[in-house]
């Protein structure tokens, strides 16, 4: 009777897919040509742990690798059997997640009775004193191979409450977002990307003063133009595992302020919140190592001109918006991202502490591959060209001024030991700039630079 009963239970958990529930392809299948880092690799996959893909090789051997190692096609069909999976272990009830399908329902039917069929073999065997190993066998393979059937139905009804159907973007959506500034700003958009333009440096608001750590950098032209424009996705794509902005993205852009100028993450290259340490300025910005001016926080004050449009757009595809949803009302609970799902759609909202406005990328996007985390960079991304070497902290100094002097010419101040020190500096239509340093003391230093 122990053995009828062991039997039993075993026979409800097959049913139910909570006990033999499990991933991957088996040998049934054909194995697939999986691209790591340019180099293939063919085997099964098996399974996906923290961001980690997990492949049996032909030989046997498993490897692990991040999912954003894979190429483009294999980070796709990754994903859908990711998301899947996890499905599965949320609601942990797949025949449930089956909906309608039908050929799938008569499968277990089949199987289940040959778990039946088993199991009176095994009664009659016992009663007849003979050998009961080949129904232990056939019932042992049966449970196993029902269990690998229906957790491999991938289903065609399933849908959640939290991750809305995606669909392309209106390109007339963003442009919203960029026409307050159009004298800024150029835009176009082809089927993959909205484009912006821009010049790098912002004409509706003051740069540089506040700054009280300074790595002695000063705003120039960057030519965010042509193919070096910045590019939005029209097709965004929710990401399997979503990528913290605590472990990834510290060089580089994640999104795009309405004026053109790129956002990076709050936190530096050290890991530090820019902000906190006082290296950005009254409107959340300050300049790289190339002398290139962008925000670190998404600046909330673009809400006076945005209306109930976003006050910038991320660069995995998803709008930001900033202190009200889209129809004018307060936020409401934001998810792990920063983000939510509002009116079928998905956003970031902007606040003034950190994360400020993205904790998470929660669309997919491709990194490059010459820039391993934390310093992990989003592909494509507009590059920044500077005319110097880059230059050191200036430890006291507190930027207390910076305004335009003439055509193409600017002048910033600072104080360093309550004595007032310049950097004038000018550049002209053939690329030479000229810097003009006037240290505390009042001596001057003259630097010419050609930009390539």
């Amino acid at each position: 009777m122990k053995i009828i009963k062991y039997c039993l239970i075993l026979l409800i958990l097959a049913h139910s897919g909570s006990l033999l529930a499990h991933v991957g392809e088996h040998a049934k299948t054909n194995s697939v040509i999986y691209s790591i880092k340019g180099k293939q690799i063919e085997g099964h996959f098996l399974m996906e742990r923290d961001g980690k893909v997990f492949i049996e090789q032909k030989n046997g051997k498993i490897i692990s690798a991040n999912l954003n190692d894979f190429s483009f096609s294999n980070q796709t069909s990754l994903s859908k059997k990711i998301a899947f999976l996890k499905q599965i272990n949320a609601q942990n009830q797949v025949v449930k997640n089956l909906g309608a399908d039908t050929k799938t329902t008569d499968y277990q039917s089949f199987y289940i009775w040959i778990l039946v069929a088993a199991l009176v073999l095994l009664v009659v065997l016992r009663k007849q004193n003979q050998n009961p190993k080949i129904a232990y066998f056939f019932g042992s393979f049966m449970l196993f191979f029902y269990a690998c059937t229906t957790n491999e139905v991938e289903p065609t009804n399933a849908t959640t409450n939290t991750t809305p159907a995606l669909s392309k973007t209106d390109p007339s959506f963003i442009e919203k977002v960029f026409t307050p500034y159009k004298s800024e700003v150029k835009t176009r958009f082809d089927d993959t990307y909205f484009y912006v333009e821009t010049e790098g440096i912002p004409q509706t608001h003051n740069m540089m003063v506040g700054i009280t750590s300074w790595q002695q950098q000063v705003p120039i032209p960057q030519g965010y133009t042509g193919s070096n424009a910045w590019s939005i996705p029209l097709k965004p794509e929710f990401a399997a595992s979503p990528l913290s902005l605590k472990s990834n993205f510290m060089k580089g852009a994640v999104a795009i302020a309405p004026n053109g100028i790129p956002i990076f993450n709050p936190l530096n290259n050290r890991g530090e919140d820019a902000f906190v340490i006082g290296e950005l300025d009254q409107w959340g910005g300050h300049c790289g190592r190339a002398d290139d001016y962008h925000y670190h926080i998404a600046p909330l004050h673009f809400e006076a001109t945005a209306g109930n449009n976003p006050i910038a757009m991320a660069l995995d595809g998803f709008a930001i918006y900033g202190s009200k949803e889209p129809d004018g009302t307060a936020i409401k609970t934001l998810d792990e991202y920063h983000g939510h799902n509002y009116s079928n759609t998905y956003h970031y909202h902007a606040e003034s502490k950190y994360p400020y406005f993205i904790a998470a990328m929660r669309g997919k996007v491709s990194l490059d591959p010459t820039t391993p985390a934390p310093e992990n960079q989003i592909l494509p991304q507009a590059k920044s060209a500077g005319v110097r070497p880059a230059l050191t902290a200036l430890k006291g100094a507190s930027i207390t001024n910076f305004k335009l002097t003439g055509t193409n010419a600017y002048s910033l101040e600072y104080t360093l030991d309550g004595k007032k020190a310049y950097v004038n500096y000018v550049w002209d239509t053939k690329g030479v700039y000229t810097f003009t340093l006037i240290g505390t003391d009042g001596k001057s230093t003259i630097s010419q630079y050609t930009k390539k």
